[in-house]
Formats: structure tokens, C-alpha cells, sequence
């Protein structure tokens, strides 16, 4: 399920990007791209591999359009668990038959659909406009989830009833985040400079036509340049999705499957073989280049707790050990997790965190990107 290529013939608001001084161009390239290595994933997310691998088996067939009774896809300790309100289709009974041959699948029962539950959030919403809260959804499809986002004047009392449970919490206020000197093939996990800010480039992603970065959408604005680190030009910002927080640097000298994993001024490259969906309960990793100067190299741990039912549709982890997830200038960066040939498998793009609590990480899913663009991992 990892080979997906071809879908298609893609902290605070932007002033509060990482600052740096303008960039100076450098005098030459390195005479040869780094060698990938392989990437050392934490043994949770290795033991994950076949619980991925089963879960996309799944979701690709609820993906055709057999849906109607579908709240979500979990991973747990041991097993895959689908959410399914009543009988499951003969299609979907075959895909957890074809699944559990790589891994255990357990049937659950969700007592709403995705369906209704991101009817539900659509109408909270509208009701509470003012509040801007975020909605969530349970996995399980027991009920929505109203994040309140730091509006103190938004209070419980005031979420009417949707037909559904609501559950309010308040995360705090989102907050976006926004390697030194690379060079064409241009890769992921860069230093990516527009102006005075800073950002990190994402996957190097093609469609029938170019190739490009996938990157945030809050690191710039259609017809921006956009250069690497030491000032050389890497492309120009185009196809700005502000609902996904998504876009494309579209870069003429090309784009490689390469990604960044070390330190700042490391040239420790690992190869992207290619994307898959994302899954509650799974173990990712996320590749900033402000995450790279302060700890030498990937944030792991970081669980999956939430996809989001607002016009963001964004999903959001948690780092289990109560590290920082994401810090400014990580913004655009490659969020990734393990194949099961030692590579990496592209999952999304780095977006936000909350105010005084990093350790969650927003990003847009890369399942999200293909839909938007037409876009593939380039070979």
C-alpha cells in the first residue's frame, strides 16, 4: 500500500515565522549528492509496518465508495481497528479478510458514521462562527469534538445540540510554525527562505507536467521566490491552497526523493519511496529544520490523536514523551513514518502547534495534497 505514486496524469500568523537575515548566494554546490542512508525509526513505529500496511488495504477499498458505514480506521497496540456502524458491505468484509493476512483486524461498532459526525461539525460551525472553534471527530464515531482554541468567551453552554455528543476542550491558541544549503535535485527538510522568513521545504513531489516542493501554504503567497538557506533560487511559490494550508514551490532544476535527517549543516539524506494514508494511533516523525538545529536531527514519537472536520481537515499528533513536536520554522516540513524496506513513507506537511503546548503537531496529511494537486512522490 506504500507505492502510491501516481494519483493523477501535488508560530502565530506569517510574521511570526522564523526571522533570519537576508542570505547570501553561495560561491559553489558540493561536487555530488549525498548517499541516502537508512533512517533509524524508533521501534514503536517499526512494529507498526504491517498495522500501516493492513489499514491501507482497508482504506483503500472505503475509499472506492464504499463508505456509507465508516467512522475511521485505528491503530492500536496489536491490531487494526475499523469503526463501523452496522454490517460492514461484502466489499469492506473482503478487505479486512484480505488485511488480517498481514495483520490482526478487529471490527468495531461506531455508533455514528464519519458521515454524520462531519454533518454535525459542519453545523457547529455555523452556530459558533464567532468562537472560531476547531472541530474534531472521534475515531470511534461516538462524537465530535469542539476545541474551543483559546476563545475564553466561547463556553459550553453555547454548543447546541447537533444529534450527536459534543465533547469541548480548549487546547489553546494555534499557532503556525513556520538545513542550510541545499541544492538541485532540491529534497525535503530543507532551509526554505522567502524574504526574511523562514520555513523548511517539504516532499519533492511531481504531476504529468513539473515537478515541485510540497510545502505550507502560511510560508508564502502565489509568485513569491523562494531560495535555500545560503540564498540560491529555488522556485517560485504557486498553487497556494489557504484551506489546507498547502502549496507547491514549483522548482525548474528539478526535485529529488531524497529528505534531510540530520543536524543544520548535515548532508544526511534518506530516500521517500512513496506515500500512504494516515491512521489514528500511529507513530510518525517530522523532519523541521528549527527541530533539526535544536536536537540534531527528526521529532519521533509523535502518536496521531485527531483528524479534524473543519474546512482545514487537518490531522494532529502528540509527542509521548513530552517533548516539543514542532518549533517555529518547521512549517512545511516532511512528516513521515517507516517502510518496510528501511525508507521513509511520505504522510504530511508540517502546519501549527498550540500556544503553550507543543507538544501537538498539526499537519495536513499527504492523501490530502494528492487529492488537491494531482501530485506523486518523484521517482
Amino acid at each position: 500500500m506504500f507505492e502510491r505514486r501516481r494519483l493523477g496524469a501535488a508560530l502565530g500568523i506569517a510574521v511570526a515565522l522564523t526571522v533570519t537575515g537576508v542570505p547570501t548566494p553561495a560561491s559553489a554546490q558540493p561536487a555530488a549528492q549525498p548517499a541516502p542512508q537508512k533512517f533509524e525509526f524508533p521501534a514503536e513505529a517499526r512494529r507498526q509496518i504491517p498495522l500501516v500496511q493492513a489499514a491501507g488495504t482497508i482504506r483503500s477499498v472505503v475509499d472506492k465508495g464504499t463508505d456509507a458505514g465508516y467512522a475511521g480506521i485505528e491503530l492500536q497496540d496489536d491490531r487494526v481497528v475499523l469503526w463501523w456502524k452496522g454490517a460492514p458491505p461484502a466489499a469492506i468484509r473482503q478487505a479486512v479478510g484480505t488485511a488480517r493476512r498481514t495483520a490482526p483486524v478487529q471490527i468495531g461498532a461506531a455508533t455514528y458514521t464519519l458521515r454524520e459526525l462531519r454533518a454535525a461539525g459542519a453545523q457547529l460551525r455555523t452556530s459558533l462562527t464567532a468562537g472560531k472553534p476547531r472541530i474534531k471527530y472521534a475515531v470511534d464515531g461516538s462524537r465530535v469534538v469542539v476545541d474551543l482554541a483559546g476563545h475564553a468567551g466561547l463556553r459550553t453552554a453555547q454548543v447546541p445540540d447537533v444529534g450527536v455528543p459534543v465533547e469541548v476542550v480548549d487546547q489553546g491558541a494555534k499557532e503556525l510554525t513556520s538545513r542550510r544549503d541545499d541544492w538541485p535535485q532540491w529534497k525535503g527538510g530543507a532551509d526554505q527562505i522567502n524574504g526574511n522568513s523562514r520555513c523548511t521545504t517539504g516532499f519533492a513531489v511531481r504531476n504529468a507536467e513539473a515537478e515541485f516542493i510540497l510545502t505550507a501554504g502560511h510560508c508564502g503567497s502565489n509568485g513569491n521566490t523562494i531560495r535555500d538557506g545560503v540564498g540560491e533560487f529555488m522556485g517560485t511559490f504557486t498553487g497556494d491552497r489557504d484551506d489546507h494550508d498547502i502549496a507547491l514551490v514549483h522548482t525548474p532544476s528539478g526535485s529529488d526523493n531524497l529528505m534531510y535527517v540530520g543536524g543544520l549543516d548535515s548532508n544526511v539524506v534518506t530516500t521517500v519511496e512513496g506515500w500512504d494514508w494516515v491512521f489514528p494511533g500511529e507513530y510518525l516523525c517530522q523532519s523541521g529544520g528549527s527541530s533539526a538545529r535544536d536536537i540534531g536531527g527528526p521529532v519521533c514519537g509523535l502518536r496521531v490523536e485527531k483528524f479534524n472536520t473543519d474546512s482545514g481537515d487537518a490531522v494532529e499528533a502528540r509527542q509521548v514523551d513530552g517533548q516539543p513536536a514542532v518549533r517555529g520554522g518547521d512549517s512545511g516540513g516532511p512528516v513521515f513514518g517507516p517502510s518496510a524496506s528501511g525508507n521513509v513513507i511520505a504522510k504530511g506537511i508540517n502546519n501549527y502547534t498550540y500556544v503553550g503546548n507543543n507538544t501537538i503537531l498539526g499537519f495536513q496529511d499527504f492523501g490530502t495534497a494528492t487529492r488537491d494537486y494531482g501530485i506523486w512522490i518523484t521517482d
